[in-house]
């Protein structure tokens, strides 16, 4: 496995979010998260991408304990995060805003390469490289943040709602959009609150509630759970 989360205990201050949360990631799968809001999906995601110390619990990513790696060292290992609510520069252009996920020698050697990536997959952003980050659509603001992960050139990238406040009509684009960002090979850990189209996209999809791992499966079968289908699906 590419990522492997094992027992995890995660809080803020004396409060618990998140308890003995085992999942893990492999290579080329779409790995889905869904429950309830304030699930502790976020905080789950936070800590996976090392924003969140773990309490307990081991993390690992390509074999490598990252409960020991600094926080601004997850990205060099080949992790990024598109958070939720995108927090863009909106007074810096897309393409300046695209430019800041290359900060790392590595990934700064191949700008061009990754910028001509990006827009290839976004051409609107191309069109729109020296406007304002602020002056887009929510919709193309949501590729700007998944452009600048896409730019440190991760193996797992770690969605955080992306379909949160966009317009019905483009969801659909986003979502086939996350399928051909791990075509073209990194791994994704999904947290969506877009239950059907959560579970439709993944390999394998975790049922998050109160803080708990309550169940796990492969689609298919998740969707014909009647918990799930009661409380997420409304059948």
């Amino acid at each position: 496995m590419l990522l492997e989360a094992r027992n995890l205990h995660i809080g803020y201050g004396d409060a618990p979010a998140v308890w003995d949360v085992s999942l893990d990631v492999g290579v080329g799968e779409i790995v889905s998260v869904i429950g309830p809001n304030g699930a502790g999906k976020t905080t789950l995601i936070n800590a996976i991408a090392g924003l969140l110390r773990c309490r307990q619990g081991d993390l690992r990513f390509d074999g490598r304990d990252m409960t020991r790696v600094k926080a601004h060292d997850y990205c060099g290992h080949g992790i990024a995060l598109v958070p939720e609510g995108r927090r863009l520069f909106t007074k810096m252009s897309v393409e300046e805003n695209l430019e800041l996920g290359c900060y790392l020698a590595a990934a700064r050697a191949a700008r061009a390469q990754s910028l001509a990536r990006v827009y290839d997959l976004f051409p609107i952003l191309g069109q729109k490289r020296r406007q304002l980050a602020g002056e887009l659509s929510g919709g193309q603001q949501q590729m700007v943040a998944i452009g600048r992960a896409l730019m440190a050139r991760p193996r797992i990238v770690l969605f955080d709602e992306p379909s949160l406040g966009l317009a019905p009509s483009i969801v659909d684009d986003m979502f086939d959009i996350i399928a051909r960002v791990r075509d073209e090979g990194a791994a994704v850990l999904l947290v969506e609150q877009n239950v059907l189209k959560a579970i439709e996209i993944a390999d394998r999809a975790y049922v998050l509630e109160q803080g708990r791992i309550v169940t796990c499966g492969l689609p298919a079968d998740l969707l014909q759970q009647p918990h799930i289908r009661e409380a997420y699906l409304g059948v």
